[in-house]
């Protein structure tokens, strides 16, 4: 694994905690994260921001609300609320560091996020990667999710180490792993300004982006899911498929819904080639 870096950036009226590796690499590679309970950058992308680092400027912010970014004096009670926290930080993030354009991967949340930068602003987006999207219609109700929101309701690290083996396929397989992940995010999640950034974040719920949008993105998109994505059925990744003129997608086979930690090895082959226009 390459050298990553870690420091506080100023973006807008926000400090954004920034993970990141392979500065000086002439194309920029935006990593974006889920939500779930003390989700941070380097929970979700310390593999990739090695793997993709010896060709690739990554760049792994918490997001507003998240991890060791900053948190709004009063938090939003819509998604539409968040998400232009998320959207403004994204853009202030790559002004701050000179950035006109970036590749884009984004995980579950991450996904919608990176959606609103394609409408917002086309111009700053390459090609973009859309790893476990969900809040799409036709998304099935998943009892894991509505869990997850409600860990709150039960803060404990037995509670939390149920919740996130959930969001592989082989729970057992990756317990150690899983072990480690719960110990990082369990000290974030019941941090006092973590909590109730959370609690305001799932407390709200994403509105679909209507097909007419998705339509319009004229962007080469690589969808990938898990087959055995309990959290966002791989559905929501077929829906996006069918709406988005230029997309691919990438099933998994045995994955759940975290790629990048459960097939890692592959999914860095699969991105890479991506960017690299070689897919």
């Amino acid at each position: 694994m390459g050298n990553i870096n870690q420091k506080l950036v100023k973006t807008g009226e926000f400090q954004t905690y920034l993970n990141r590796s392979g500065e000086g690499n002439k194309e920029v590679i935006l990593f974006l994260h889920g939500s779930g309970p003390g989700v941070n950058a380097w929970a979700n992308w310390r593999y990739a921001l090695g793997a993709c680092s010896v060709e690739f400027d990554c760049l792994a912010p918490d997001l507003i609300g998240f991890g060791d970014s900053g948190h709004p004096e009063e938090r939003p009670n819509t998604r539409s609320g968040w998400m232009r926290y998320w959207v403004d930080q994204c853009v202030n993030l790559l002004d701050e560091l000179g950035i006109d354009q970036a590749h884009v991967v984004g995980n579950s949340l991450g996904c919608s996020i990176a959606q609103e930068l394609l409408f917002e602003h086309p111009e700053r987006i390459k090609r973009v990667v859309l790893m476990g999207p969900g809040g799409t219609p036709n998304m099935k109700p998943s009892a894991e999710l509505a869990r997850a929101r409600a860990f709150y309701e039960e803060p404990t690290p037995k509670f939390l180490q149920q919740i996130m083996s959930w969001f592989v396929n082989d729970g057992e397989a990756l317990k150690e792993e899983i072990a480690s992940i719960t110990d990082m995010r369990y000290q974030i999640a019941m941090k006092p300004d973590t909590r109730e950034s959370n609690e305001s974040i799932f407390s709200t719920k994403p509105t679909p982006v209507p097909p007419t949008a998705l339509e319009r993105i004229k962007h080469d998109v690589l969808l990938v899911h898990g087959r055995d994505d309990r959290v966002c059925s791989v559905d929501s990744s077929y829906y996006l498929l069918e709406h988005i003129p230029n997309a691919q997608l990438h099933v998994f086979p045995n994955c759940g819904h975290w790629a990048q930690i459960e097939k890692k090895d592959s999914f860095h082959s699969l991105i890479l080639s991506f960017f690299k226009n070689i897919i």
